[in-house]
């Protein structure tokens, strides 16, 4: 099962980083259940700047975290990337 890695923007124009394996049904939570993150739950509606797919949970785990390290601009610089 492959996993990807993703960023979204928030109505309010800061970004959320997450992990998923089913990235519809993630955004679906995100937009419209109270289940989705507590961060973009307040922040509606979020919509999908980038994707990066990994091989395992693990893998897509670490590089959440690294991309959860950049600053703002580097995290946009990576986005424009990969557009």
């Amino acid at each position: 099962m492959s996993y990807l890695v993703y960023i979204l923007q928030c109505a309010d124009s800061t970004l959320y980083v997450g992990s998923t394996n089913d990235i519809e049904r993630r955004l679906y939570q995100h937009n419209e259940l109270k289940t989705g993150a507590r961060y973009t739950k307040a922040r509606r509606p979020v919509s999908l700047l980038y994707t990066e797919y990994c091989e395992s949970r693990g893998q897509a785990l670490r590089r959440e975290y690294s991309i959860k390290q950049l600053s703002r601009e580097e995290k946009l610089q990576l986005i424009r990337a990969f557009q």
